[in-house]
């Protein structure tokens, strides 16, 4: 007797068969070369905008090396063992030859990781992470210093406590450390607004920040039109380090990136983002805008943006509100980009947070809002005698720019909380703490295109859960200090093709663990799970003796069919050379009610 197959079980082999496409492309990619990929076929005598690794911190006598082959200095990058150089490409294949030389890479751009139109609602995002309950504790990010790395800070706002910006510094060479483009304003806004625009008799609803006391670094690296390069955020990230002592730096927020084209061993703005770690500073970013790309396939699988691949940093991931308080009702943004890492499979994001019409602050001079008027919000969504005037202080944007903000917070309340936590105690205790019951299946419709998007709550779109402050400053767990012991892990295929595995290896968030279970991040009482006899399932309920099963016939979403000749592991490269160079559009993620 033949049975229909349901939406739900098509659906499940549909979005599980297309894990597939990443790991034989990603074996073919020559990793061997000293040019990344997009410069192996340049030639002849123009000039080309690139960052040089070199195996030492660059003296006078490094950069000759590439002065004397027609280069010409733009950027030391000091600390970083690398600068940023123009050189005629016909001089490419000779610096590759040169021993001290590591890589060569495109000063590539970037952008911001949120931009879209929305309807005004209420976001109520700060319930549904549990932040009030961090301030009933009196915890504000006191004394904790983050560097927002973005488009600036607004010059002049009362939302921001002027006196918490206590550093700022231009990286576009346009010689202003205020926020034209009006993102980093926003992102600023989520993580340390005040709310004093919208607090006391007069209004019905504040929007506050999540650590509204935190020192402000404020390091310009996008212009006015929200566009940046490899180099100035590179040089902003070792601003950060140099000033980490000085203003207590402990966290830095990266809500920008760009296409993957490299391994992140080897990826210029990964390398940079592991030695701020190593350093002792907390770097978040956004997981990138792509979900909805299905040009390679995949179902926006394996799209990931840089800096976000690095196992090292804690990538977050956007989800929806639906304008509720309550975060059971809570799904996935369609839009918010889905792991496993382009060359390594990292699995990522690590964690999800709000990141969908997301209210905060802005001013109307900014160019952003010209660029989309149809993100202001009427006063009388939060203002009880103010008709239907248009707010001068708040608008709304969506993207996983939105959703970093509120976790760079959160790590800042836990530090204030305890200063002795390290990067990698924070980034743990997060995942683990994770709110896990999510809804598993969602839908999106674009009502500008008319295209329905289907979602799927897994590993590689929600990470270890949805972040939940509460749970991470009431938990008490300590992972292992040193830097590398919360990697997020990596997936592999087994012997068989036929089951997705999580690597062992030194990181606790990959080894004798529980990644995504039925309940807690590693099992329903074992911490690390040492007491536990072999692994558990990564998605599903039942335990298994081995390795750690993402996805097989043994797990609860289980499909015989999971490798097939299209999926998430085949031929394709998802970013070439033709990549689009940053983020989703206003236009590309329209529509996400």
């Amino acid at each position: 007797m033949y049975c229909k197959p349901t939406r739900r079980a098509l659906w499940e082999r549909t979005s599980l068969t297309v894990f597939v496409l990443i790991l034989s492309a990603n074996l073919a990619y020559a990793s061997s070369t000293k040019l990344s990929k997009d410069l192996q076929e340049l030639s002849g005598s123009n000039q080309i905008d690139v960052i040089v690794q070199f195996n030492h911190v660059p003296t006078a006598e490094y950069h000759q090396k590439v002065l004397s082959r027609g280069g010409v200095l733009k950027q030391n990058l000091g600390q970083f063992k690398g600068a940023a150089y123009m050189v005629p490409a016909s001089a490419l294949a000779d610096l590759a030859a040169d021993r001290d030389i590591v890589y060569i890479s495109f000063d590539r751009p970037l952008h911001s990781s949120g931009n879209n139109k929305s309807a005004a609602v209420l976001d109520y995002h700060t319930a549904a992470i549990n932040a009030p309950a961090a301030w009933a504790q009196g915890l504000d990010g006191t004394g904790i210093g983050v560097a927002v790395i973005d488009s600036g800070i607004l010059a002049a706002t009362s939302d921001l406590n002027s006196k918490n910006v206590i550093y700022s510094q231009d990286f576009t060479g346009l010689n202003n450390v205020n926020d034209q483009y009006g993102h980093g304003s926003h992102v600023t806004g989520i993580l340390a607004g005040n709310g004093k625009n919208s607090t006391g008799s007069l209004y019905t609803y504040t929007f506050k920040g999540i650590a509204d006391n935190v020192n402000l670094i404020n390091l310009r690296v996008l212009d006015q039109n929200g566009a940046g390069t490899d180099s100035e955020v590179i040089a902003a990230i070792e601003m950060a380090i140099q000033l980490k002592s000085k203003y207590n730096i402990r966290v830095i927020n990266l809500s920008v990136g760009r296409p993957v084209y490299e391994s992140y061993t080897l990826d210029p703005l990964c390398q940079a983002v592991e030695q701020a770690w190593e350093s002792g500073i907390i770097v978040v970013v956004a997981a990138g805008n792509y979900g909805r790309d299905n040009n390679a396939g995949t179902l926006g699988y394996g799209t990931i943006t840089a800096p976000g691949n690095d196992p090292h940093v804690i990538t977050v991931g956007a989800m929806k509100t639906l304008g509720t308080a309550d975060r059971t009702d809570d799904v996935i943004a369609s839009y918010s980009s889905k792991g496993p890492t382009l060359f390594d499979q990292v699995v990522k994001p690590d964690l999800v947070a709000p990141g969908n019409q997301i209210i905060s602050l802005y001013t109307p001079a900014e160019i952003l809002n010209q660029q989309n008027p149809g993100n202001e919000i009427p006063s009388s969504l939060y203002q009880t005698n103010n008709g239907n005037a248009v707010s001068n202080t708040y608008f709304i944007l969506s993207g996983t720019s939105m959703a970093a903000p509120m976790v760079s917070g959160a790590a800042a309340l836990m530090l204030q909380q305890n200063a002795y936590l390290t990067p990698d105690q924070v980034k743990a205790r997060l995942m683990k703490t994770a709110f896990k019951n999510l809804v598993l299946y969602s839908t999106a419709a674009d009502p500008v295109t008319g295209i329905t998007y289907y979602n799927q709550s897994d590993i590689f779109t929600a990470g270890a859960g949805y972040l939940d402050i509460q749970a991470a400053l009431a938990s008490t767990d300590m992972a292992p200090p040193l830097p590398g012991s919360a990697l997020s892990p990596t997936a592999v295929v087994d012997s068989s093709g036929n089951v997705v595995l999580v690597a062992n290896g030194p990181s606790v968030l990959g080894s004798n663990s529980v990644l995504w279970g039925t309940s807690v991040l590693w099992g329903t009482s074992v911490l690390w799970g040492t007491d536990v006899s072999g692994e558990s399932v990564l998605w599903g309920t039942s335990l298994l003796q081995g390795d750690s099963v993402l996805w097989g016939t043994n797990a609860d979403q289980a499909d015989s069919a999971l490798w097939g000749s299209s999926v998430l592991w085949g031929s394709s490269v998802l970013w070439g050379t033709n990549a689009i160079a940053g983020e989703a559009s206003a236009v590309a993620i329209a529509g996400e009610n």
